[in-house]
């Protein structure tokens, strides 16, 4: 009888676990891959990935889990720092970003149309340039994880991560489009505060994705430090 009440009690299987993150892996990686994703839908994603790593993270407690081949940790160990150099750069560029719209919004409310341009260019060069440092950073790498179930998972992960950072990029920088001549042109005071008043619910919405992007990035950089100090005890056992 105690037997039959402890196979009751037996927590989920690494393999069924595993089976159950391979496919929530898959079904944000055909989030990541859609070419009509919001704002909101990549912040999701990332929130999604940061509990993925926390379920990769207990599996890693598993007895069976801990018997990696070493050099294959240690290979996924030393690309999770490319990755972590990514959540970190991206948070620089939010900073930036939010600092360039806080002062659109003090262009707007002075009425400053010249500054407010000039800043608008600075937007999207600042986008830009966080997209190809990005680009130049995120290098697409294999790993040999070869009966290593917990490491190709991770390696799975990372895989996923890097290009759902470079949409959200992407997602930003074509959020504020190059103004035209005519776009700024002033018809009447009427129609200009009008204008005004819509560029301000405009920007104060894009800070506040900013705002969620940034605590979706910053959710998975825990999670991935997490990751790597599991992995790391792995291999002083």
């Amino acid at each position: 009888m105690a037997c039959h009440l402890r196979s009751a009690s037996v927590p989920s299987s690494p393999r069924s676990n595993e089976a159950d993150i391979e496919e929530q892996l898959q079904s944000l990686k055909a989030t990541g891959s859609s070419p009509s994703m919001a704002m909101e839908t990549v912040h999701d994603a990332l929130i999604k990935l940061g509990g993925i790593y926390s379920r990769i993270d207990e599996l890693t407690s598993f007895p069976s889990s801990q018997r990696q081949q070493r050099k294959a940790v240690e290979e996924e160990l030393e690309r999770s720092l490319i990755l972590l150099d990514l959540c970190n750069a991206m948070n620089e560029s939010f900073i930036e970003l939010k600092a360039i719209i806080q002062e659109m919004q003090l262009a707007l409310k002075r009425g400053d149309d010249m500054a407010l341009q000039a800043k608008v260019q600075s937007y999207a060069r600042s986008a830009k340039k966080a997209q190809k440092q990005l680009k130049k950073t995120s290098i697409k790498s294999t790993s040999d994880a070869e009966g290593c179930r917990v490491v190709k998972l991770l390696a799975e992960a990372r895989e996923i991560a890097m290009p759902m950072l470079e949409s959200t990029l992407h997602l930003l920088s074509k959020q504020i489009g190059m103004p035209s001549a005519s776009k700024w042109s002033l018809v009447s005071k009427a129609s200009q505060k009008k204008r005004v008043v819509y560029k301000e619910e405009q920007l104060q919405e894009l800070e506040l994705n900013i705002v969620d992007l940034e605590s979706g990035v910053e959710t998975l950089f825990r999670r991935l430090i997490q990751s790597r100090v599991s992995l790391l005890n792995t291999l002083s056992l």
